[in-house]
């Protein structure tokens, strides 16, 4: 059961759980997902057994879940984070079981999300075939005894960040901030999300040392709840530091704050005030000064205009809403390009925990993409190579778009490389389970008809939801590919 502390119903904070969430993430365990299963709580090892029964009970339960690790196997990152990352997107952007249906459409999917949508049936097959739901009910009560045991802490960490902000958060009317306690997940691990005017952490207790919440994570995300709003109030002084941005381009940080200066901005003011509130009051100076210049290096660097500049706001009775413009607008934007120009940024940065549902710029593919669908391949293909050298959208569709011009070049070689490429860095289901179907074409082309069935395969995995991909899989599984008299573009 929710435990929710605003009185307003258009505003809440709350300690929840989610069943969307529970059943995407059993469902990975049961396919392999072992990280951290010793430091967990008993809970997942239980509810991992009751499932493996149920599903051991039944040959045609175990026949559909084989096809769904089989999807979870051909998905799997390199760090076990990412593919844990993935699906929680995946999940967050679920309705509850038994419909577990996308809320919007898929091309407005997070990326990584999207890259693991092709599961979505074959979650909703497993929710009936494991029994999910009666799982699920049966341990009610012990989930509601984890967000009993948290919600305290929980609770401190919020109030004590209002407190030092003197900022209420009952003051944003009809945005959410939850915190979701699920534990089969890794404790290592901690997932925020914003999509739309909706904050996410998703978090995993455990036992031994991974027992207690990860409460400096849950506060980095509630401070994005609470300020992110405020730089968006403030579109002029946003512009006048956007200067900034060339300053940070050498920096190891996330592409999105080299792009976008409301975001460098206030994650630049987070980072300070975790900084001034770290520790206790006897913390050394030092130390903190340590952390601030930490956050320079990744290339945060006004940093410590806000630490300063925080030191007052301290001893001042105005609260954060009021004296945000103030703050923003006392940023000297010559003296901190100056001081950059200083620093030797560090190789590497934080990972960014809040990942955003903001997409990168793609203006240039969907240049590139007129362009074709007009029959300039020359000028698609010149704005594609241009997307994908500026790091410009998703890369994969770059790649794809080239693929296409080759095909339509009459370049079979050349279009088998961009999509074999295309496959790996893509996230868009279109784009994989297209550039499968293309390839198995050219297979098929080649002669090479069990290299052909293999991407055919592929095709229906990765697209299990869209249905013209589907059929054309389909169609490739039943008979070798024959091309028309005039090659067609087909997306």
């Amino acid at each position: 059961m929710a435990q929710v502390w605003a009185d307003d119903a258009a505003h809440q904070v709350a300690l929840d759980n989610n069943e969307a969430l529970f059943t995407v993430l059993t469902a990975i365990n049961y396919c392999g997902y072992d990280s951290e299963l010793s430091a967990s709580d008993p809970l997942r090892a239980q509810i991992r057994a009751e499932v493996a029964k149920t599903i051991d009970a039944s040959a045609e339960a175990k026949e559909s879940s084989q096809v769904m690790c089989q999807f979870y196997t051909e998905h799997l990152q390199p760090d076990p984070a990412h593919t844990l990352a993935q699906y929680v997107s995946l999940a967050l952007n679920l309705s509850a079981p038994p419909e577990l249906a996308l809320k919007g459409k898929e091309a407005d999917l997070p990326p990584d999300a999207g890259y693991v949508s092709g599961m979505v049936p074959l979650l909703q097959k497993f929710y009936g075939e494991a029994g999910l739901g009666a799982i699920w009910r049966r341990h009610q009560a012990a989930y509601s005894q984890l967000t009993a045991t948290y919600h305290e802490p929980l609770a401190k960490v919020l109030f004590d960040t209002e407190v030092y902000l003197k900022l209420p958060s009952a003051g944003y009317l009809g945005r959410s901030f939850t915190v979701y306690l699920e534990p089969m997940g890794a404790p290592g691990q901690a997932n925020a999300r914003n999509y739309a005017s909706d904050y996410y952490v998703v978090l995993s207790p455990g036992v031994g040392a991974e027992a207690g919440l990860k409460m400096e994570q849950i506060r980095h995300t509630y401070l994005h709840y609470l300020l992110d709003p405020m730089a968006l109030k403030y579109p002029a002084a946003m512009d006048r530091l956007k200067p900034l941005l060339a300053s940070v381009k050498g920096s190891p940080m996330d592409q999105s704050f080299r792009n976008d200066v409301s975001l460098l901005t206030t994650e630049c003011l987070i980072r300070a005030i975790e900084a001034r509130t770290t520790g206790t009051s006897k913390t050394p100076e030092p130390e903190k000064q340590q952390l601030v210049e930490r956050s320079v290096e990744q290339g945060f660097i006004l940093t410590p205009y806000f630490y300063d500049a925080l030191e007052q706001f301290e001893k001042s009775p105005v609260g954060l809403r009021n004296a945000y413009g103030d703050l923003i607008g006392g940023i000297n934007v010559g003296k901190e390009q100056k001081n950059a120009a200083q620093v030797k940024f560090a190789s590497t940065a934080d990972q960014e925990l809040l990942h955003l549902s903001r997409h990168q710029p793609a203006e240039l593919l969907l240049a590139a993409q007129q362009r074709l669908a007009s029959g300039d391949l020359e000028g698609a293909k010149k704005i594609a190579q241009q997307a994908l050298d500026e790091k410009q959208g998703d890369p994969g569709r770059a790649l794809f778009i080239l693929a296409q011009v080759a095909i339509l070049n009459r370049d079979m070689q050349g279009a088998r490389g961009y999509f074999q490429q295309a496959l790996g860095v893509a996230h868009e289901p279109t784009v994989l389970a297209w550039s499968h179907i293309y390839l198995g074409r050219i297979f098929d082309l080649q002669e090479d008809r069990a290299a052909a069935l293999d991407q055919y395969r592929a095709a229906l995995t990765a697209g299990g939801l869209l249905p013209e991909a589907k059929a054309a899989a389909e169609r490739g599984i039943q008979q070798p590919y024959e091309p028309p008299s005039h090659p067609q573009q087909q997306d």
